[in-house]
């Protein structure tokens, strides 16, 4: 007889614990994950285990894993992204390619090189951390470099009169040399040479961008083959600086992007960056924003376009331009035919560069969106842009703020680029 069929043959469990249930022993399959991740620093178990439980394991590791063991064993873009959570407030993965480990590493290092203290930081910690990067690195964002510290004190006591007046001694900055040459896929660099929160430790001398830091950047970047887009923003670079950096750009191979914006850059450093758009440049954008060039530096500039068959976007914006540099950018525009974007806003721009430009809209065919606002262009420059933009339709952006072109011609011309962008829209449907 089957025991099963008769209840009164069946053995039966009487549990002490009324609340006791088979149901709460655990499997040995989630004692098993439990052990791996409980011990996965010292011996980690991932490559042999099956999707589910491999899955099962990655979602219950702490982020605190040693990049040692994770860089080259962790792929899952969900344990990333807990790292990334865990260890900054605002995670932007979209600036990072939409990938979080290569966010993880690039935010990573970025901390460790706006830390590093010349003369007083093991450079063997960050060399270790670079040999587990390197692969992972496509943009270093760098928002401050600080200085070597002084005896004493983090920063030496120096007065408000000295300080203004620019006599405390120049300090030099992180050496990138070395990390650069580890950075075989590094296509952005962005640096800012200045010290963030530095409080009541203010110096001018941080803030400054030496020539030794020019030297040791131009040889980095010069011998950074791969290296696309170089931004030195808000960082002091003058004339003579800048006349080295270039001198180390002239042959690069992969530039196209280069933005100086913010600086001490005048005519001298405006004519070397001519030269350089005027060699073997591959540069498609560069921006010179909020820099101190006038005339003769715009007519260097300008000059170079004539013949630059590869720059697309120029942002001069809030320089000195002048009527001068102005009517020189509107006579390069005549014969150049690949420039489509030009910002050069805020320039003291007045008539007779309107007069000028209104010759350009009715010739380049190219160009499609102009930035003239905070320039006194005045009625009459607005009647002829007005008259000139009636038989353009390539151009779909024109800002006119605070041009004083007259209520009438401005509503003109916003006429003509909405019929310009919606007929743009039909042709690409």
């Amino acid at each position: 007889m089957n025991p099963a069929a008769d209840p009164r043959l069946m053995r039966r469990i009487i549990a002490e614990d009324p609340e006791w249930s088979l149901a709460t022993v655990p499997l040995l399959r989630e004692l098993c994950i439990k052990h791996i991740v409980g011990n996965f620093k010292e011996n980690p178990i991932l490559d042999g285990l099956n999707t589910k439980d491999r899955a099962k394991v990655l979602q219950l590791l702490p982020t605190d894993v040693p990049i040692s063991i994770s860089a080259g064993l962790i792929e899952d873009e969900g344990y990333w992204k807990r790292c990334c959570q865990a260890r900054w407030q605002i995670c932007d993965v979209s600036k990072h390619g939409g990938d979080w480990k290569r966010m993880f590493f690039e935010r990573n290092l970025e901390d460790l090189i706006e830390h590093f203290v010349p003369d007083s930081t093991d450079p063997s910690m960050l060399y270790d951390v670079m040999k587990l990067s390197a692969n992972f690195i496509r943009c270093l964002n760098i928002k401050q470099l600080l200085p070597p510290v002084k005896s004493g004190s983090k920063f030496e006591d120096i007065s408000d009169t000295n300080s203004d007046a620019g006599e405390s001694p120049d300090v030099d900055h992180f050496d990138f040399n070395e990390i650069i040459s580890r950075l075989t896929n590094l296509q952005e660099l962005h640096v800012t040479y200045g010290v963030r929160d530095c409080g009541m430790n203010f110096e001018w001398n941080l803030f400054k961008f030496t020539p030794k830091d020019c030297s040791l950047l131009a040889k980095a970047v010069k011998n950074c083959r791969t290296l696309k887009v170089l931004r030195l923003h808000r960082s002091g670079v003058t004339d003579e600086l800048v006349r080295v950096l270039i001198s180390h750009l002239l042959d690069h191979p992969a530039l196209i992007a280069l933005d100086l914006s913010y600086n001490k850059i005048s005519d001298s450093g405006a004519r070397a960056i001519g030269k350089f758009l005027n060699g073997h440049s591959k540069l498609i954008h560069l921006n010179l924003c909020g820099n101190q060039i006038h005339g003769p530096g715009a007519s260097a500039i300008s000059h170079a376009l004539q013949k630059n068959a590869t720059l697309r976007t120029l942002n001069i914006r809030v320089n000195r331009l002048s009527d001068e540099g102005g009517q020189a950018l509107c006579k390069a525009l005549m014969k150049n035919k690949i420039l489509s974007l030009m910002d050069i806003g805020a320039n003291d721009l007045t008539e007779p560069t309107a007069m000028a430009l209104a010759k350009v809209i009715l010739h380049n065919k190219v160009i499609t969106s102009i930035n003239l606002s905070c320039n006194k262009l005045g009625p009459d420059g607005g009647k002829a842009l007005q008259e000139s933009m009636e038989e353009n339709h390539r151009i779909i952006n024109m800002d006119l703020r605070l041009t004083e072109v007259g209520q009438e011609s401005e509503y003109c011309i916003n006429q003509v680029l909405k019929r310009n962008k919606e007929n743009l829209i039909h042709r690409f449907h």
